[in-house]
């Protein structure tokens, strides 16, 4: 269906095709919370415009499920579709105009007090500009230039310390004070998924522009910063890029180990590095796990990034886990008992993200059903998820999934052949067992019929290589990735 072709056809036509499509992406409970409440208002050639129950609403989704949302569009609305948000803001936001930014494109948002909803024509529409290759500086009227890249909800008063995070964070607020005259140069901060690295290293750029002890400042993730330095090639802008980059008073790269295998993107970010440090700026980079252990980087870049401070962040411990709970929900000044708080950081003990994630499925079923903020709420709600956090996939349990999914026996997996369907089964086995479980490289080895641990590097750079430029082979890491998640709930 493209309303293109057929303009009779309605936005709520089109918007049910699309929850048709997400609904089959996401979790029963992710498509009731975050897609159901949503109201298609208008559609306009290749806008569609819908009304969201609030900004957070917005933020959340956008964050959360923006690829589901894109290809739904693009499936049925067409290429160039666009997505218009009509956010029903609070009394106290009418007049007030909603600055976002947005890493995405073909996205415009814009927000109604609900006396306008059913009005389009009373919409403030905030326009969001994208330059390809380059990460455009946003004035929001104040002395120095505050970078769009930069959550400004990253902050280090918000930060919550417990003695998982505290020297890193220490070493974080001594950086954002004194960029670059420290030994911290460059900083590296790393922690396993959700422990707050990202917003650790954006609130040194946050606290940076504040405290205007830095004019310029970059925050870009190594993927976003790979996509960049391809798009700039190919329009033969590679000086421009790399002038933007090291230009920069503070240069904040997240997720570094996605260098991984990319030799041009490394070989650009060596130079940058190398240039910034001459010029005495600040670098800041975050990863999950120690440089040293991410297969695929260059020596160079290893050895540079040695010349300054490695920290760690620890998953946090259950007095942190309550603070963090309570100060969210003071921050959305939300009442909840603390039993309910207690209940919840007691049981989920990987992440704040998970933490986070447990917390918003409440308020939202709270929210939206009506349903009691207590710990018996709290159990039914919880339930899935506190039992996926309790069960680790193991390298074993990869074995068997990725078996079936090649239809080949788990013992080939093991065996020393060199047949090409095996190795490649064998090589995307070992990079699950490297990315969803804690075993060491001889350990992966041993599962594998007792190979060392540079054949498992060898197999998690030759995965990574192909992840970049084949999305079949990305396709099919998801669907396996799909059927692990499965068996850990």
């Amino acid at each position: 269906m493209n309303p293109r072709e057929n303009q009779l056809v309605s936005p709520t036509e089109v918007w049910n095709s699309c929850l048709d499509f997400i609904k089959q992406n996401v979790r029963p409970l992710t498509f009731k919370t975050w897609f159901e409440p949503i109201k298609p208002l208008s559609l306009e050639k290749n806008v569609l415009t819908v009304q969201v129950p609030s900004s957070f609403f917005y933020e959340w989704i956008e964050e959360r499920y923006l690829p589901y949302i894109q290809s739904a569009l693009a499936r049925f609305i067409g290429p160039g579709a666009k997505l218009s948000y009509s956010i029903v803001a609070p009394e106290s936001t009418q007049g007030q105009q909603l600055e976002l930014t947005h890493s995405g494109k073909n996205v415009i948002v814009s927000e109604a007090t609900p006396s306008d909803v059913l009005s389009p024509e009373k919409t403030h529409n905030v326009n969001i500009s994208i330059r390809s290759g380059t990460l455009a500086p946003v004035n929001n009227g104040n002395s120095f230039p505050v970078q769009a890249n930069l959550n400004s909800r990253y902050t280090f008063d918000n930060f919550i310390r417990g003695d998982g995070n505290q020297f890193a964070r220490a070493a974080a607020l001594n950086v954002a004070n004194n960029p670059s005259t420290t030994a911290f140069n460059p900083l590296v901060i790393y922690g396993g998924v959700g422990l707050g690295k990202t917003h650790l290293i954006q609130a040194i750029g946050n606290f940076a522009l504040e405290n205007k002890t830095a004019g310029r400042v970059a925050y870009v993730s190594s993927e976003r910063f790979t996509i960049e330095f391809v798009e700039a090639i190919e329009k033969n802008k590679t000086a421009d890029f790399s002038n933007y980059y090291r230009s920069m008073d503070i240069l904040i790269v997240d997720d570094i180990q996605f260098f991984s295998g990319k030799e041009r993107t490394q070989d650009n970010f060596f130079h940058t590095f190398n240039t910034l440090h001459q010029l005495k700026k600040q670098i800041v980079l975050s990863s999950d796990r120690p440089p040293k252990e991410i297969s695929g980087l260059d020596e160079r870049l290893l050895s540079r990034f040695q010349w300054g401070l490695t920290v760690d962040i620890q998953p946090p411990d259950l007095e942190t886990r309550i603070a963090i709970l309570q100060r969210r929900a003071q921050d959305d000044n939300i009442e909840i008992p603390l039993e309910t708080i207690e209940y919840i950081a007691t049981n989920v003990k990987s992440n704040i993200r998970e933490l986070e994630g447990c917390y918003i499925t409440l308020v939202a079923r709270h929210t939206f059903e009506g349903c009691p903020l207590n710990i018996s709420t709290a159990e039914h709600v919880l339930q899935k998820v506190i039992n996926m956090v309790k069960k680790p996939v193991t390298v074993g349990q990869i074995q068997t999934i990725v078996a079936e999914h090649f239809s080949i026996s788990e013992d080939l997996l093991r065996a020393k052949t060199r047949k090409q369907e095996i190795v490649h089964a064998r090589q995307v086995a070992m990079y699950l067992a490297k990315k969803h479980t804690d075993s060491s490289l001889k350990t992966i080895g041993l599962y594998f019929g007792g190979r060392d641990h540079s054949t498992v590097i060898h197999a998690v750079q030759a995965i990574e290589h192909d992840l970049a430029q084949n999305p079949a082979l990305f396709n099919r890491i998801k669907q396996i990735e799909k059927k692990l998640l499965y068996l850990s709930t």
